[in-house]
C-alpha cells in the first residue's frame, strides 16, 4: 500500500521569465523548467488569493445577507536568499528605478524528495516593489540574507504535471 503524505515545503525553485515575446516566453518557460532557477532562494511566501464578497442586504429579508463574489486579489510574493555574487534582483528592481525596467513573469516550483515538479504556481507581470538588502551586523555571523518584494497582476496553480511537456504545455496556455 502506497503512502500520500504532505509535500514538505522546503524543496523549490524560483524562476523569472522575461516574456517580450510569446516565442521567448515558450523558450525561456522550457529552459527554466529543465536547466536552472534564478537563485536558491530560502524562503517565499505570498501565494495567496483572496476574495471579499459583496454583501446585499434583501428587503425583508432579517436573517442574513445574501452575499455574492467580487474581484480576486492576490497577495505580494516576498522571496529571500542569501546573498551572493550576483546583483541579479538589485539590477531588476533598479532597472524601473532608472526607467529601463521590463515585467518578469515567473514560476514557483515545489519539488518532492526525488526532486520531481509536484507543484507549479505560475504568476504573471511580476513588478518588483520593493528590494532589501542585508542587515550587516559586525557582532554576528548570520548569512546576509536579500529579499525582494513582487506585486503581479495573477498567481495561477498549474495541473496535469505528469510531464514536464505537459506542465509547459499548461503554461503555454495561460500565457497565450
Amino acid at each position: 500500500m502506497s503512502r500520500n503524505d504532505p509535500l514538505l515545503n522546503h524543496n523549490f525553485l524560483i524562476s523569472l521569465i522575461d516574456t517580450s515575446s510569446l516565442l521567448s516566453v515558450i523558450g525561456t518557460i522550457a529552459s527554466k523548467v529543465l536547466d536552472s532557477a534564478v537563485g536558491g532562494f530560502s524562503e517565499c511566501t505570498g501565494i495567496e488569493m483572496a476574495m471579499a464578497p459583496e454583501e446585499y442586504k434583501e428587503g425583508g429579508r432579517n436573517g442574513g445577507l445574501l452575499k455574492f463574489p467580487t474581484r480576486v486579489t492576490w497577495s505580494n510574493l516576498t522571496l529571500k536568499r542569501g546573498l551572493a555574487n550576483s546583483t541579479e534582483l538589485w539590477d531588476w528592481h533598479y532597472g524601473f528605478a532608472i526607467g529601463e525596467g521590463q515585467r518578469r513573469d515567473g514560476m514557483i516550483t515545489l519539488l518532492d524528495e526525488q526532486r520531481s515538479t509536484r507543484c507549479i504556481w505560475y504568476f504573471t507581470r511580476g513588478l518588483p516593489i520593493k528590494y532589501t538588502g542585508p542587515a550587516l551586523n559586525a557582532t554576528q555571523n548570520n548569512v546576509a540574507i536579500e529579499t525582494i518584494e513582487i506585486a503581479h497582476e495573477g498567481l495561477y496553480q498549474v495541473g496535469g504535471l505528469g510531464t514536464i511537456s505537459g506542465a509547459i504545455g499548461a503554461i503555454a496556455g495561460l500565457v497565450g
